[in-house]
């Protein structure tokens, strides 16, 4: 079955035909009585689906206005919409534009974009619209449509403009001006290109002009700044909800054109909806300071007592059991809500049994494609036949149509699953992007480390000459005033230094070899690290395990069960484990992933897997109240199945104890989750199967040591949150499997996060509000001084809030009792020090206020605000800062990344280096965090890859052949000096951070693909590439081709091109084909190329080199292979 044949049953259905026919009669009233569910959804789209084929030329089709009771309802409705009508219909939505009336800084400027869209669609097409929108938003008035006409501004292709013109037409229009362009409001003037956003449009607009005439108009994507499509005019539509454009509003009703039929819940729950509206604006605007300067709330929002007078001209049909208009046509229908069947396959079957045997149709859709084969291996598994036909289609609730003998079943709602609505996120990902540049930008005074010479400090870009030609490159200045510049082909070995947050280096001093012997002190203790690995590694590949058996129907079960949709990584990392349990050597895994990403659930698998096949499972996890949660966790997931559960840890002694670890020894017990006390003497397992560790860094040696005698033959799987850096992953992915999960689920809500200041009003109502709808409250006050005084400031505020505190000073059962009675609700407010940083779940707790954030770093704040939002309620994040104007510029980027990063894992890792760093250190110990710490994290890194890399080819040859042979290179930097001009000059971009960012990325790139599309992106933003810029691109592909032919360095100068090859003489690189190729070419080519010794190395020279090009052709004559198969990633196409 498909959709269309969905609709086709509300299409012809006589009620559906029987509301058209109202709709003859002029401003004629409805009640679709006892409609439910989403079925309300499919009758309007099937009467839109008529009217699309239906529309005559001559008349315009009528447009269709949906009023919900508030945003959440409205935008379930939308969603629902947009999947039935897809590509045929675009559906609108109509938000609110601030959250908060006559707050100038809490106005979206996504939503007045999508109303500024709406009033503008409305104004250009006039029929035939399909709008969803809620009470709180039609409250506000609107524009007028002769104002707006009057204020939008058209440009067209070859008309001509002066940039000064347009200067003044948006500063009119109250846009900023800014460098680069990311939301409404915003334009920016580069030369001859102009970028503006406009206010009711997704992308903003480039304009290339040719001298005064409009040369080009594309839209760009303000992510990448990438243009995305041609244009033949530009429509420019200023701020809707600035008052001080426009002198007129009105209702939205007066706006629509007079054909629309409106679909609200109830008139008379709308008016109420209204009536709060007007108050809040009311209550608002008498805490306005000066009031003379705003409009008072009754010219700017619809009175209530207004409301009917105003939807009397329209047809209105009410779907929600409203009952509001006296002369009603009432239709009815026969239906009822999906019912609920407690995740119960033998019910869900039954039902749909019985339904089919009275000629229902039974259908079941999901939006996800892995969930219908879910279904269908969960009714296979069960061999009997179960009636039912899947659509691919997502929508928010299922009913049962008993007129027209139609079930409609959503997956979500038969396996329990949070279902999220999507709303366009605005322009979020846009700013997220801006930051994260920010964050990443080199700026003066940085410090940076240089892989040859230490560590200085950055003081800039500066032109220099070499041989009378100018280039760039970047000053260093070390200790006793030395500098040193670094050539802008020599970037890759310069890192902006990064170590655990607030710690200084020490600057190095060139010209001694402290920084070298530094180096090779780390370097030695890497080596000996890296081995134990590798060697651990190599015992693990020798070992005869447990092969478990492959997954059956009650696994499958257990899989569709789970409340959220499962990310890609996540289903990955379970398929790893799964293979990884089925083979006849013991699983060693790690998988890593923030905190509330579903490591839990992988392990919740696995164990069901290993007791499925009969073999027992511990789950050994650092703390007394983790375990407790742990249990939790596994009971409720597992309570459908023929499995025990059960624990030990230090609240459960005596008899229980001792029957618990009877039971175990007896095989009774599978799955036994504790502390450390599970490697105790006592305790013994029947026939363990699989180890899971949670967070194995936390544990001391003791443990570790006794997990080392568990471990021999035990399939085992390690969860940690602690981040493990991609490059510390590949570096030591020889060493261990490791599965990453950096994707949220995608039904969790991001967490909504304000910065505001301390003030008591905010406090109280955030308490307030999270108590009254039954939730608990992180207070995080990181000074144990105050903490009491914090506690009782709030008992005052929120007199009915209970109150416990925790802090790291008290004794650890004391503390362990206060965070155990908080997971048990014994109260609403725990005012805390940042312990409760470290693994605690509550799904409760949905607001944590945290006092002084800007004192905080990045990584803190982002994992104190994982600890909420951990289920499917809205959750709230408020950190309490001093203005932002009187904070430190680093305080501020901080705060300002974590309130835009609001999805979980949105990004944010890139900017998080410090806890990278400290995923190193706990990873790797003690001893190697202060090498980071002296090193700086990216040289300790490149450090660490050589080590292993070098180990790999030494000591462990046999058991890394195959690598080695998929690796053609045996170079890995080569290094090129030059005299030819070869920069990115002023004029074209004069942004210095801008220009240090390309330069950079420019060095790190290693494959042609993203060689040509760093070029298209240049040229698109800032006009056609000089030759200077062109010749620098050229250096990287001579680069890669450098590397494959064996060359440490390449000099070009003075006409001339010298290769020093590799220096160690013994390398296999001198019996490879590709050295015999070199040799083959200096045969032919003897008059212009000669091959020497020089200082004990090989070196090559070439003479009459001109440019960049003609090195680069004759490289690659000499490879015999184009640059783009030379590259580092290059990947040779399938045969």
């Amino acid at each position: 079955m498909r959709v269309e044949d969905l609709l086709a049953f509300y299409r012809s259905d006589p009620r559906a035909q029987m509301l058209r026919r109202t709709w003859e009669q002029a401003s004629a009233k409805t009640e679709l009585k006892g409609i439910v569910g989403s079925a309300t959804a499919l009758l309007a789209a099937a009467c839109v689906d008529v009217e699309l084929e239906q529309a005559a030329a001559s008349e315009p089709r009528a447009s269709h206005l949906f009023i919900l009771d508030d945003k959440e309802s409205a935008a379930y409705l939308l969603n629902d919409l947009e999947q039935l009508l897809g590509k045929r219909q675009h559906v609108l939505f109509f938000p609110r534009s601030a959250r908060v009336p006559y707050q100038e800084e809490v106005t979206e400027n996504a939503n007045i974009a999508m109303r500024a869209e709406v009033l503008n669609e409305i104004n250009r097409a006039q029929s035939g619209l399909v709008i969803v929108t809620f009470a709180e938003a039609i409250a506000e008035q609107v524009i007028s449509r002769r104002e707006l006409s009057k204020q939008t501004f058209t440009l067209s292709l070859g008309e001509s403009y002066t940039l000064d013109f347009l200067d003044e037409v948006f500063i009119e229009y109250g846009f900023q001006k800014v460098d680069f362009v990311y939301e409404p409001g915003h334009y920016a003037i580069r030369g001859g290109i102009v970028d503006v956003f406009s206010f009711s449009f997704d992308h903003p607009y480039r304009i290339e002009f040719f001298g005064d005439e409009v040369e080009s108009i594309r839209k760009f994507n303000p992510i990448n700044q990438l243009s995305i499509n041609k244009m033949t005019r530009a429509v420019i539509v200023p701020n809707v909800g600035d008052r001080n454009l426009h002198e007129t509003v009105e209702p939205i009703f007066n706006f629509i054109p007079g054909n629309t039929r409106i679909w609200m819940t109830d008139a008379n729950r709308c008016e109420k909806h209204l009536e709060k509206a007007m108050e809040r604006a009311e209550s608002a605007f008498e805490r306005v300071s000066d009031q003379m300067a705003f409009t008072p709330p009754s010219d700017l929002f619809i009175g209530p007592q207004n409301f009917k007078r105003l939807i009397e001209p329209f047809h209105v049909q009410e779907f929600d059991g409203g009952t509001s208009f006296p002369e009603r046509v009432v239709i009815a229908w026969d239906m009822i809500p999906q019912p609920s069947f407690n995740k119960n396959f033998d019910l869900i079957t039954s039902n749909l049994q019985g339904n089919h045997r009275q000629g229902y149709h039974n259908v079941i859709v999901a939006g996800q494609a892995t969930q219908i084969e879910r279904l269908h291996d969960i009714f296979a598994d069960r061999q009997e036949e179960v009636p039912h036909q899947p659509i691919p289609l997502e929508l928010s609730a299922g009913f049962v149509d008993k007129d027209l003998k139609l079930l409609v079943y959503t997956d979500h709602e038969l396996f329990e699953r949070y279902h999220r609505f999507r709303l366009k996120d605005g322009f979020q990902k846009n700013k997220q992007a801006l930051t994260l540049k920010e964050l990443m930008a080199l700026q003066p005074g940085d410090f940076v480390v240089h892989i040859d010479h230490g560590i200085g400090e950055f003081s800039g870009l500066q032109k220099i000459e070499v041989n009378g030609k100018e280039q760039e490159a970047i000053r260093l200045t070390y200790k006793g005033g030395d500098v040193l510049y670094v050539n802008i082909h020599s970037l890759h070995r310069i890192s902006k230094y990064t170590s655990k947050e607030g710690t200084k280096p020490k600057i190095s001093k060139l010209g001694t070899g402290a920084w070298a012997a530094t180096k090779a002190k780390t370097k030695t203790r890497v080596k000996e690290l890296a081995f134990d690995l590798l060697k651990l590694y190599a015992q693990r590949k020798q070992a005869e395990g447990i092969a478990f058996s492959p997954d059956n129907y009650m696994l499958h079960e257990l899989e569709a069960s789970f409340m959220f949709e499962e990310t890609p990584d996540q289903h990955a990392a379970i398929e790893a484990v799964k293979r990884d349990m089925e083979k006849p050597i013991p699983m060693d895994r790690l998988v890593c992933g923030d905190v509330g990403f579903g490591k839990t659930e992988v392990a919740i698998r696995a164990a069901f897997k290993a007791a499925a096949d009969g073999k027992q499972v511990a789950v050994l996890v650092p703390t007394t109240i983790l375990s407790m949660q742990h249990f939790r966790s596994f009971a409720r997931r597992l309570r459908d199945f023929p499995v025990t559960v059960d624990y030990i840890n230090r609240f459960k002694t005596g008899k229980a104890l001792t029957e618990t670890i009877q039971n175990l020894e007896a095989g009774k017990v599978d799955i036994l989750i504790g502390t450390h006390a599970l490697v105790g003497k006592r305790v013994k397992f029947k026939d363990l199967g699989l180890l899971i560790i949670d967070e194995e860094q936390k544990f001391g040696v003791a443990v570790k040591d006794k997990l080392k005698m568990l471990r021999a033959n035990v399939d085992t799987l390690t969860l940690t949150a602690t981040p493990i850096p991609r490059t510390l992953q590949f570096s030591l992915m020889g060493a261990r499997d490791l599965s990453t999960i950096a994707t949220p689920p995608p039904n969790r809500q991001p967490v909504e996060t304000t910065i505001a200041p301390f003030q008591e009003e905010i406090i109280r109502d955030a308490i307030s509000y999270e108590v009254s709808r039954g939730g608990q409250v992180y207070f995080v006050n990181n000074r144990v001084k105050n903490i009491q005084e914090v506690a009782g400031m709030i008992t005052r505020l929120v007199p009915e809030a209970r109150v416990g505190i925790g802090h790291g000073q008290m004794d650890g059962k004391q503390l362990e009792d206060v965070m155990a009675r908080f997971i048990e609700g014994s109260f609403d407010v725990l005012v805390a020090t940042t312990i409760i940083e470290s693994g605690i779940d509550i799904s409760n707790a949905n607001t944590m206020i945290i006092n002084d954030a800007h004192q905080f770093g990045l990584s803190d704040l982002h994992q104190l605000r994982g600890r909420v939002g951990r289920s499917n309620k809205k959750a709230f994040c408020y950190l309490l800062a001093p203005p932002m104007s009187v904070l430190p510029d680093e305080s501020r980027k901080r705060l300002q990344a974590i309130e835009q990063f609001s999805d979980l894992g949105s990004g944010i890792q890139i900017a998080m280096r410090d806890l990278d760093i400290r995923g190193a250190g706990d990873l790797l110990g003690g001893e190697q965090s202060g090498f980071i710490s002296e090193l700086g994290f990216d040289m300790y890194q490149k450090i660490l890859s050589e080590a292993v890399r070098e180990l790999k080819e030494e000591s462990f040859k046999e058991l890394f052949e195959e690598d080695r042979k998929a690796d053609r290179r045996y170079v890995s930097e080569a290094s090129i000096e030059t005299d030819f001009t070869l920069l990115i000059p002023d004029h074209y971009v004069n942004d210095i951070p801008e220009r240090i960012a390309l330069y950079r990325e420019l060095d790190d790139l290693d494959k042609e693909a993203d060689l040509s599309e760093f070029k298209a992106r240049l040229e698109d933003r800032f006009g056609p590439l000089p030759q200077e810029t062109e010749d620098l691109i050229d250096t990287i592909r001579l680069r890669w081709l450098a590397e494959f032919l064996g060359m440490e360095k390449i000099v070009l100068k003075s006409g001339k091109l010298i290769a020093a090859f590799i220096s160690n003489q013994e390398s296999a690189f001198y019996q490879e084909a590709t050295f015999n190729r070199i040799l083959e070419y200096l045969k032919h080519h003897a008059r212009d190329t000669k091959m020497y010794q020089r200082n004990g190395g090989l070196r090559m020279s070439i003479e009459g080199i001109q440019t960049p090009l003609a090195a680069l052709r004759v490289m690659e004559d000499i490879a015999g292979i184009q640059a783009a198969e030379a590259a580092p990633d290059f990947k040779q196409p399938a045969s």
